[in-house]
């Protein structure tokens, strides 16, 4: 029998009402589906994080935005991650959500989120098996989290080069 996150993340992919929608698309574990409406300043963050990972990964990886992962509480979206070529090929063929989280996690916030929501995302991200878990605010600032970790830390330790707001690159 399929689960209820499951069952609700093959909705979203199945139903065309939910292509091509301005919005990021999650589901709690009860099923219910959350839409998140994109500004385009979200979106020129995530592309902006996305070029800096490219420019500071000293390690063989992937980077992408909006890449959903199968939590105990729904399936999740980071808006950008970083993973590993070694944690992308051990990735099942045809998976829908990965179960296992990105080495890296990065949210990117607008108004609407709060810091309860923010909270809980880091912590399903870790409990899958992310190492790092970044949040970009409104004004590009990052805080850098790792596992393990309460409290933020300075800068990434798997991009230790990623400046700590992605709109001032010292690079």
């Amino acid at each position: 029998m399929e689960s209820t996150i499951t069952s609700a993340w093959q909705r979203v992919l199945e139903d065309p009402a939910f292509r091509d929608l301005p919005y990021k698309v999650e589901t709690t574990e009860t099923g219910q589906i959350i839409l998140s409406p994109h500004k385009p300043r979200h979106s020129h963050a995530q592309t902006r994080i996305t070029d800096l990972m490219r420019d500071h990964a000293k390690e063989p990886g992937e980077r992408a935005v909006e890449f959903a992962v199968e939590t105990r509480k729904g399936v999740k979206v980071p808006g950008v991650i970083w993973i590993s070529q070694e944690r992308l090929d051990a990735l099942p063929d045809g998976v829908e959500a990965s179960p296992v989280a990105p080495e890296v996690c990065v949210e990117v916030l607008y108004s609407a989120n709060t810091a309860v929501q923010m909270e809980e995302k880091r912590r399903l991200y870790f409990e899958h098996g992310a190492q790092e878990v970044w949040i970009c605010d409104e004004d590009g600032r990052m805080t850098f989290y790792v596992a393990g970790d309460e409290e933020p830390v300075a800068r990434s330790l798997i991009l230790p080069g990623f400046p700590p707001n992605i709109n001032e690159d010292a690079s």
